[in-house]
């Protein structure tokens, strides 16, 4: 049984930090492990994916504020976002897609998603 479970989320002056972490369960390291988030009124964006081999690809909008980690001991993938800005502003999910292969991406249909956390920057 697969389950995601984001926290983290809060809200933060323009210029400040948040960790996000999803814990995993079900979920192992053949998986594709992404972060998404949407704001309101706006499509939902990619914004990292981790495949197999652990390697991190990351949307161009966050390369450079945001990092993508994971901890396999704790089955937990984590999202740290500096220099936070206004738009950053939205839902954030992690999700998972079983992956066939070493290559993973944003763009592919992840079946499996958390329940979200809101950050809000202002």
């Amino acid at each position: 049984h697969v389950q995601l479970v984001e926290s983290g989320g809060g809200s933060v002056r323009a210029g400040g930090s948040l960790r996000l972490s999803c814990a995993l369960s079900g979920v192992t390291w053949r998986y594709c492990r992404g972060w998404f988030r949407q704001a309101p009124g706006k499509e939902r964006e990619g914004i990292a994916v981790i495949n197999s081999k652990g390697t991190i690809t990351y949307a161009d909008s966050v390369l450079g504020r945001f990092t993508s980690s994971q901890d396999n001991a704790k089955n937990t993938v984590y999202l740290q976002m500096i220099n936070l800005k206004p738009e950053d502003t939205a839902i954030y999910y992690c999700a998972a897609l079983r992956a066939y292969g070493d290559f993973c991406s944003l763009s592919y249909d992840f079946n499996y998603w958390g329940q979200g956390t809101q950050v809000t920057v202002s």
